[in-house]
C-alpha cells in the first residue's frame, strides 16, 4: 500500500513538473513572438506584473516602443523563431524561477546616414550595450547586424496565479526591476 502511494505521489509530481515545463515553453515562445511582431500588449501581458506596477503601465509601453523604434534607429529581431535553452526550474522563496537563454540576431537600422567615424562609435556602443563582440556594419543598409545571447527570467508565483511571467534582462529597466524585486540572493542562486 505504501509503495502504491509513493508511486502515485511520484507520478503526480512528475506530471505537475511536465505540465509546468510545457507551459513555460509555450509562454516563452509567445513572449518571443510578441517581441518579433512588436506586439506590445502581449509583451506587457507576459511580463512580471509587479515590475509593470513599479514602472507604471504607460511608462512601460513607452519604454518598449522606444526600445524598438526611436529618433535614432529601428530595432528588429531577425528570426521568427529561435531555439531556447531552459535552465532548471528552481523553487526559491516560494516562487518558481527559470533562466532562459537564446541566440538572438538583431538588426539596428539608423535613420541618419552614418559616416565611417559615426559607424565605429555606434558599433562600439552596440557591442557594449548588447554585451557582444559580434557586430557587423552594413553600409548599404545603414544598419548593424548584432548577434547576441538574450536572457529571460521566468517567474511563477502567487502574484502571477502560478503562470509564467517574464523579465527580459537585456532591457536595463527590467534588469534593475528584477534585482530590486528579488534581490541579490535570488540573482546569485540563479547564476546571474
Amino acid at each position: 500500500m505504501k509503495k502504491t502511494l509513493y508511486i502515485a505521489f511520484l507520478f503526480i509530481g512528475f506530471s505537475a513538473l511536465a505540465q509546468s515545463t510545457e507551459s513555460l515553453k509555450t509562454s516563452t515562445k509567445k513572449l518571443y513572438e510578441a517581441n518579433f511582431l512588436m506586439d506590445f500588449e502581449t509583451i506587457a501581458s507576459n511580463s512580471y506584473p509587479k515590475m509593470i506596477e513599479i514602472i507604471g503601465t504607460d511608462a512601460f509601453f513607452e519604454k518598449i516602443e522606444k526600445h524598438f523604434e526611436n529618433e535614432e534607429f529601428r530595432l528588429r529581431l531577425q528570426l521568427e523563431s529561435v531555439p531556447f535553452l531552459f535552465g532548471p526550474i528552481k523553487k526559491l522563496e516560494e516562487k518558481s524561477f527559470c533562466v532562459i537563454t537564446f541566440r538572438n540576431p538583431i538588426r539596428y537600422t539608423y535613420e541618419t546616414k552614418l559616416t565611417a567615424e559615426t559607424a565605429v562609435a555606434k558599433s562600439d556602443w552596440l557591442k557594449d550595450s548588447n554585451k557582444t563582440k559580434e557586430v557587423t556594419f552594413e553600409p548599404k543598409r545603414n544598419s548593424f547586424n548584432v548577434r547576441k545571447i538574450t536572457t529571460f527570467v521566468a517567474v511563477a508565483d502567487g502574484t502571477t496565479n502560478n503562470n509564467w511571467k517574464f523579465f527580459n534582462l537585456d532591457d536595463a529597466i527590467q534588469n534593475e526591476s528584477f534585482q530590486s524585486i528579488f534581490g541579490e540572493s535570488v540573482k546569485k542562486q540563479l547564476g546571474l
